[in-house]
Protein backbone atom coordinates (compact mmCIF):
# COMPACT_ATOMS: atom_id res chain seq x y z
CA UNK A 1 0.00 0.00 0.00
CA UNK A 2 1.52 3.44 -1.01
CA UNK A 3 1.94 5.73 1.84
CA UNK A 4 -0.65 8.24 1.89
CA UNK A 5 -2.25 10.31 4.46
CA UNK A 6 -4.74 8.67 6.85
CA UNK A 7 -7.83 10.66 7.06
CA UNK A 8 -9.45 8.48 9.94
CA UNK A 9 -6.59 10.12 12.38
CA UNK A 10 -7.76 13.11 14.16
CA UNK A 11 -6.32 15.94 15.52
CA UNK A 12 -2.89 15.88 16.80
CA UNK A 13 -1.04 12.48 17.97
CA UNK A 14 1.06 12.00 21.13
CA UNK A 15 0.23 15.22 22.76
CA UNK A 16 2.66 16.34 25.80
CA UNK A 17 4.07 18.73 27.73
CA UNK A 18 7.69 20.24 28.33
CA UNK A 19 8.12 22.24 31.41
CA UNK A 20 10.41 25.19 30.02
CA UNK A 21 12.02 28.45 31.50
CA UNK A 22 12.13 31.65 30.47
CA UNK A 23 15.27 32.55 31.40
CA UNK A 24 17.27 36.35 30.88
CA UNK A 25 20.97 37.26 31.63
CA UNK A 26 22.18 40.66 33.34
CA UNK A 27 23.50 41.94 29.97
CA UNK A 28 20.16 42.40 28.50
CA UNK A 29 21.10 39.70 26.06
CA UNK A 30 17.58 38.26 24.12
CA UNK A 31 16.04 35.48 26.56
CA UNK A 32 16.82 32.19 26.01
CA UNK A 33 14.42 28.66 26.39
CA UNK A 34 15.57 25.98 28.95
CA UNK A 35 14.20 22.71 29.98
CA UNK A 36 14.82 22.12 33.93
CA UNK A 37 17.44 19.23 34.64
CA UNK A 38 15.97 16.11 35.61
CA UNK A 39 17.13 16.20 39.06
CA UNK A 40 15.72 18.99 40.20
CA UNK A 41 12.28 18.15 37.82
CA UNK A 42 10.50 18.02 41.73
CA UNK A 43 10.69 21.57 42.50
CA UNK A 44 7.57 23.12 42.19
CA UNK A 45 6.90 26.23 40.04
CA UNK A 46 7.28 28.68 43.12
CA UNK A 47 10.91 27.11 43.63
CA UNK A 48 11.81 28.60 40.23
CA UNK A 49 10.22 31.51 38.82
CA UNK A 50 12.25 34.70 39.89
CA UNK A 51 14.95 32.37 41.20
CA UNK A 52 18.43 33.08 39.73
CA UNK A 53 20.05 29.52 37.73
CA UNK A 54 23.34 28.15 35.94
CA UNK A 55 22.13 27.69 32.21
CA UNK A 56 23.94 25.91 29.60
CA UNK A 57 22.69 24.77 25.96
CA UNK A 58 20.64 21.76 27.76
CA UNK A 59 19.08 22.57 30.50
CA UNK A 60 19.12 25.37 33.52
CA UNK A 61 19.74 24.57 37.44
CA UNK A 62 18.26 26.69 40.22
CA UNK A 63 21.07 27.83 42.15
CA UNK A 64 19.18 29.41 45.08
CA UNK A 65 18.79 26.60 48.28
CA UNK A 66 19.71 23.97 45.90
CA UNK A 67 22.85 21.66 46.05
CA UNK A 68 24.61 21.49 42.46
CA UNK A 69 26.96 18.51 41.54
CA UNK A 70 30.70 19.58 40.45
CA UNK A 71 29.91 17.76 37.22
CA UNK A 72 26.78 19.40 36.37
CA UNK A 73 28.26 23.04 37.19
CA UNK A 74 30.85 22.36 35.07
CA UNK A 75 28.66 21.79 32.09
CA UNK A 76 27.40 25.77 33.03
CA UNK A 77 28.70 28.60 31.01
CA UNK A 78 26.60 31.36 32.42
CA UNK A 79 24.07 32.76 35.55
CA UNK A 80 20.75 33.61 34.60
CA UNK A 81 17.29 34.60 36.15
CA UNK A 82 14.44 32.58 35.66
CA UNK A 83 11.70 35.10 34.79
CA UNK A 84 8.59 32.58 33.94
CA UNK A 85 7.92 29.00 33.81
CA UNK A 86 5.74 27.57 30.83
CA UNK A 87 4.04 24.21 29.82
CA UNK A 88 4.53 24.15 26.33
CA UNK A 89 2.31 21.85 24.77
CA UNK A 90 3.55 19.88 21.82
CA UNK A 91 2.29 17.12 19.23
CA UNK A 92 2.61 15.14 16.40
CA UNK A 93 0.77 16.34 13.16
CA UNK A 94 1.07 13.40 10.11
CA UNK A 95 4.70 12.77 11.23
CA UNK A 96 5.87 16.45 12.20
CA UNK A 97 6.39 17.91 15.37
CA UNK A 98 4.37 20.71 15.77
CA UNK A 99 4.01 23.22 18.97
CA UNK A 100 0.61 23.40 20.08
CA UNK A 101 0.63 26.44 22.62
CA UNK A 102 2.12 27.37 25.98
CA UNK A 103 0.38 26.97 29.66
CA UNK A 104 1.42 28.89 32.47
CA UNK A 105 0.47 25.73 34.80
CA UNK A 106 0.72 21.98 34.88
CA UNK A 107 -3.24 21.46 35.01
CA UNK A 108 -3.89 23.66 32.65
CA UNK A 109 -1.35 22.05 29.86
CA UNK A 110 -3.33 18.71 30.88
CA UNK A 111 -6.89 20.35 30.47
CA UNK A 112 -5.52 21.36 26.79
CA UNK A 113 -4.22 17.91 26.34
CA UNK A 114 -7.29 16.31 27.80
CA UNK A 115 -9.42 19.17 25.41
CA UNK A 116 -7.61 18.40 22.67
CA UNK A 117 -7.42 14.40 22.68
CA UNK A 118 -9.26 11.97 20.66
CA UNK A 119 -9.79 9.36 23.60
CA UNK A 120 -10.54 6.45 22.28
CA UNK A 121 -13.69 4.27 23.64
CA UNK A 122 -15.74 7.76 24.16
CA UNK A 123 -16.14 8.92 20.47
CA UNK A 124 -14.79 9.37 17.13
CA UNK A 125 -14.63 5.45 16.21
CA UNK A 126 -17.23 5.04 14.01
CA UNK A 127 -17.26 6.61 10.74
CA UNK A 128 -19.73 6.84 7.62
CA UNK A 129 -18.23 7.31 3.84
CA UNK A 130 -18.94 6.67 0.50
CA UNK A 131 -19.09 3.59 -1.21
CA UNK A 132 -16.75 5.28 -3.99
CA UNK A 133 -13.87 4.84 -2.15
CA UNK A 134 -13.95 1.24 -2.72
CA UNK A 135 -14.09 -0.59 -6.10
CA UNK A 136 -17.67 -2.22 -7.24
CA UNK A 137 -15.90 -5.37 -6.83
CA UNK A 138 -14.53 -4.58 -3.32
CA UNK A 139 -17.85 -3.46 -2.02
CA UNK A 140 -19.66 -7.23 -3.77
CA UNK A 141 -16.90 -8.66 -2.00
CA UNK A 142 -17.85 -7.15 1.40
CA UNK A 143 -21.65 -7.82 0.93
CA UNK A 144 -20.52 -11.74 0.39
CA UNK A 145 -18.58 -11.59 3.73
CA UNK A 146 -22.14 -9.82 5.20
CA UNK A 147 -24.55 -12.40 4.07
CA UNK A 148 -22.49 -15.41 4.92
CA UNK A 149 -21.65 -14.25 8.31
CA UNK A 150 -17.64 -13.64 8.43
CA UNK A 151 -15.19 -16.02 8.82
CA UNK A 152 -12.36 -16.12 11.48
CA UNK A 153 -9.48 -14.80 10.84
CA UNK A 154 -10.33 -11.67 9.24
CA UNK A 155 -9.84 -9.06 12.08
CA UNK A 156 -13.40 -7.47 11.22
CA UNK A 157 -17.23 -8.62 10.88
CA UNK A 158 -19.03 -7.46 8.04
CA UNK A 159 -22.73 -6.64 8.57
CA UNK A 160 -25.87 -5.34 6.52
CA UNK A 161 -27.70 -2.31 7.84
CA UNK A 162 -31.38 -2.98 8.15
CA UNK A 163 -33.80 -1.19 5.58
CA UNK A 164 -30.78 0.14 3.75
CA UNK A 165 -28.11 -0.77 1.04
CA UNK A 166 -25.17 0.34 3.59
CA UNK A 167 -22.62 -2.39 4.72
CA UNK A 168 -20.95 -1.80 7.98
CA UNK A 169 -17.27 -3.67 9.21
CA UNK A 170 -16.37 -4.16 13.16
CA UNK A 171 -13.14 -3.82 12.89
CA UNK A 172 -11.95 -5.75 15.66
CA UNK A 173 -8.06 -6.18 17.94
CA UNK A 174 -7.59 -2.10 16.53
CA UNK A 175 -5.33 -0.04 16.24
CA UNK A 176 -3.92 -2.26 13.55
CA UNK A 177 0.05 -1.24 14.74
CA UNK A 178 2.89 -3.58 14.73
CA UNK A 179 3.00 -3.47 18.62
CA UNK A 180 -0.65 -3.84 19.37
CA UNK A 181 -1.42 -6.72 16.62
CA UNK A 182 2.05 -9.12 17.63
CA UNK A 183 0.70 -8.44 21.56
CA UNK A 184 -3.14 -9.38 20.84
CA UNK A 185 -2.83 -11.56 17.61
CA UNK A 186 1.14 -12.25 17.37
CA UNK A 187 1.40 -10.99 14.00
CA UNK A 188 2.73 -7.24 12.27
CA UNK A 189 0.07 -4.69 10.52
CA UNK A 190 2.06 -5.91 7.10
CA UNK A 191 1.45 -10.00 7.79
CA UNK A 192 -2.15 -9.02 8.42
CA UNK A 193 -3.00 -6.99 5.10
CA UNK A 194 -0.89 -10.14 3.13
CA UNK A 195 -3.64 -12.64 5.01
CA UNK A 196 -6.33 -10.42 3.64
CA UNK A 197 -5.14 -10.30 -0.08
CA UNK A 198 -4.55 -14.05 0.17
CA UNK A 199 -8.33 -14.48 1.00
CA UNK A 200 -8.68 -12.58 -2.47
CA UNK A 201 -9.82 -9.62 -0.55
CA UNK A 202 -9.34 -6.45 -3.53
CA UNK A 203 -6.78 -4.08 -2.76
CA UNK A 204 -9.02 -0.98 -2.46
CA UNK A 205 -10.89 -3.02 0.81
CA UNK A 206 -7.79 -4.16 2.43
CA UNK A 207 -6.41 -0.21 1.98
CA UNK A 208 -8.96 1.65 3.42
CA UNK A 209 -9.93 -1.35 6.22
CA UNK A 210 -6.09 -1.12 7.02
CA UNK A 211 -6.36 2.81 7.29
CA UNK A 212 -9.48 3.05 9.29
CA UNK A 213 -8.08 0.44 11.77
CA UNK A 214 -4.90 2.11 12.37
CA UNK A 215 -6.55 5.03 13.44
CA UNK A 216 -8.57 2.75 16.11
CA UNK A 217 -11.91 3.38 14.28
CA UNK A 218 -14.13 0.40 15.37
CA UNK A 219 -16.92 0.63 12.88
CA UNK A 220 -16.83 2.01 9.58
CA UNK A 221 -20.01 2.21 7.01
CA UNK A 222 -20.17 2.16 3.56
CA UNK A 223 -23.15 4.13 2.07
CA UNK A 224 -24.01 5.30 -1.82
CA UNK A 225 -25.58 8.45 -0.10
CA UNK A 226 -22.45 9.28 2.58
CA UNK A 227 -20.18 12.00 1.43
CA UNK A 228 -16.74 11.36 0.23
CA UNK A 229 -13.64 11.39 2.48
CA UNK A 230 -10.90 13.93 1.68
CA UNK A 231 -7.55 12.34 0.73
CA UNK A 232 -9.33 9.02 -0.31
CA UNK A 233 -8.95 7.58 -3.38
CA UNK A 234 -12.39 7.24 -5.72
CA UNK A 235 -13.82 4.89 -7.65
CA UNK A 236 -15.63 5.00 -10.22
CA UNK A 237 -19.15 3.75 -10.76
Amino acid sequence: MSKTINPFIRGYQHLHFVRTLCITHADNSPPVWRPLHPSQAHLPDEQIAQFPCLVCNDFALITEGQEIPEVLESQCQTFGLVRTVVYAVTGDDFGQPVHVGDCYSREAAQEVIHRLSFDTGFYSRCWEISTMHITEEAFHYLAELADIATPTGFRFIAFRIPYSPAIGIKLIATPWTDENLLHVEGITAAQLRQEHLEKRMPESLADIIHLAALADIRILIFDADAPALDDLPQYEE
